[in-house]
């Protein structure tokens, strides 16, 4: 069969199979025991908006919105939350920090659990800046996290704590912050349901985004494509109007903001942050295919 007549029928295969990719697992090999693929190219097709050329679909991308409560207005927490979440953000965002990983010191536990009473339903997104990390994963877990992400210097095993985020009904992750390789990831990817990329060294809010992020956010995006698997990509750290394209056209589909959100707020909103929610997505709508 001549390449391109290949190249079709594995397409509408593909478009059969896509499904099994949910497992994390190549289908081409699993059903026929060869790489359909053109061997310059070997990613499988038919997922994530890919094509033989090697490019994300914005359009069918799933962009997240998560805006980090450190910038906001914690004498009205729970209307602070309620108000970004009517407006249209997706997942809430928390910063946890020790005052020993980094030299800063911010909210636990109890203020996870506060929300949840307070009749939050979005998805909590809870990145630890502790160490260690071990003994406090039970606790954000039993007060409402979605996913519990952490840096890999502050764990002594990996493994252990990505697993044990897992067995308290988390989804987990790992953080890179800008000076941290990605190859902490090449044997855990099994266990990852979020990567976050970081654009400015962690510790305080209103930092100037880092533009080498870009990079690493592309390295990130190959790395999650070539896998198969289902796992976000989110970036934190000087992210706001101006360079939020730019983000997501480097491969990023959750993107945490502070005080470009908080800080935007408008008393003639419904819910305050309408406007500076609806500006971020129509940016996000301009965003054109990604190379990975």
């Amino acid at each position: 069969m001549a390449l391109a007549g290949r190249e079709a029928a594995s397409l509408r295969v593909g478009r059969a199979l896509a499904p099994r990719l949910a497992n994390g697992k190549n289908p081409w090999r699993n059903c026929f025991g060869i790489l359909l693929g053109p061997a310059e190219n070997p990613r499988p097709i038919g997922y994530s908006g890919l094509s033989w050329n090697g490019r994300r679909t914005m359009s069918q991308q799933d962009y997240q919105l998560a805006p980090s409560i450190l910038s906001a207005d914690f004498a009205r927490l729970g209307e602070e939350v309620t108000n970004v979440i009517a407006a249209g953000g997706d997942i809430v965002h928390f910063d946890v920090m020790d005052n020993h990983y980094v030299p800063n010191l911010t909210v636990g536990p109890l203020v996870c659990e506060a929300l949840r009473k307070h009749g939050i339903k979005a998805e909590i997104d809870v990145h630890l800046m502790v160490k260690p990390v071990d003994r406090i994963i039970p606790d954000f877990a039993a007060a409402g996290a979605t996913y519990i992400t952490f840096h890999p210097e502050a764990t002594e095993h990996i493994d252990r704590s990505l697993s044990m985020v897992r067995e308290h009904g988390c989804k987990s992750g790992l953080v890179f912050n800008p000076a941290t390789s990605l190859d902490y990831l090449r044997y855990v990817m099994d266990k990852i349901d979020m990567i976050l990329i970081m654009s400015v060294n962690p510790g305080f809010p209103g930092q100037q985004f880092i533009p080498a992020a870009l990079t690493k956010l592309r390295e990130a995006r190959r790395l999650i494509d070539d896998s198969g698997r289902n796992i976000r990509l989110e970036v934190d750290g000087g992210v706001k109007l101006d360079n939020l394209r730019a983000v997501a056209e480097a491969g990023a589909d959750t993107f945490v903001s502070g005080s470009a959100i908080f800080n935007a707020g408008k008393p003639g909103d419904p819910h305050r942050y309408d406007s500076i929610i609806k500006a971020m997505r129509a940016e996000l709508a301009k965003a054109g295919a990604v190379r990975v």
